[in-house]
């Protein structure tokens, strides 16, 4: 297969996998060997092993961090800061993707930026929703009440008063405060934890959200 076949094929951003280019009747060791004559020519960049980003000019436009998190690790979904961060709810330029996964916990460098993988049970992905990041490019990324309550799980003492003040949390933009308090009580609960229980407690009255409710 040709590089501006490839082009012609894979969506904007220009992420596909080895998989992709195995499809059909083709040789898979002759597959890997154009795939390394590529990467070394300079026009596609391997993100991770099996995950690979066309290069300029045959990819016109970058491929969003988010999208990239969610193929460097199937079934993940963009949250924590991250999604804080998207949603508003935080003030910080969060240099590294968070995302959360059923898998191991990992970190990945790659030539595009850095992306941190923590583990949650099956069961706590509740609020994950697709998203339109940047034009033309889709990514899981939680909702703002799933990002903050992963956040608060998986934060040991995450219930101190002085951390959560830390946080200088937000309401999410477009989202009413009451309805936004509502969805985070429930997604508190269900966790199970009363430490994040407490914690959204305690976050709400230090916000100034409870008179909201």
């Amino acid at each position: 297969m040709r590089i501006e076949d490839v082009a012609r094929i894979v969506g904007v951003g220009g992420l596909f996998t080895t998989g992709f280019l195995l499809s059909g009747e083709v040789s898979g060791p002759e597959v890997r060997r154009q795939l390394d004559r590529w990467v070394k020519s300079g026009k596609v960049t391997r993100l991770r092993r099996g995950v690979y980003m066309l290069n300029r000019p045959w990819s016109n436009r970058t491929a969003h961090p988010f999208v990239v998190a969610n193929a460097l690790s199937r079934g993940s979904c963009v949250s924590l800061q991250s999604a804080l961060s998207w949603w508003g709810m935080i003030p910080e330029h969060v240099p590294v993707t968070t995302s959360v996964t059923t898998g191991r916990p990992e970190e990945v460098q790659t030539p595009i930026g850095d992306f941190l993988f923590r583990h949650l049970k099956d069961e706590l992905f509740r609020d994950v929703r697709e998203i339109e990041v940047s034009r033309g490019q889709h990514a899981l990324v939680a909702g703002p009440g799933e990002a903050l309550v992963d956040l608060l799980y998986l934060t040991p003492h995450s219930d101190d008063p002085g951390y959560l003040r830390e946080l200088r949390l937000e309401p999410p933009h477009g989202v009413e405060e009451a309805i936004f308090v509502t969805e985070l009580q429930r997604n508190a609960e269900s966790t199970g934890s009363m430490k994040v229980q407490r914690a959204v407690r305690r976050l709400v009255t230090l916000a100034g959200w409870s008179d909201q409710v």
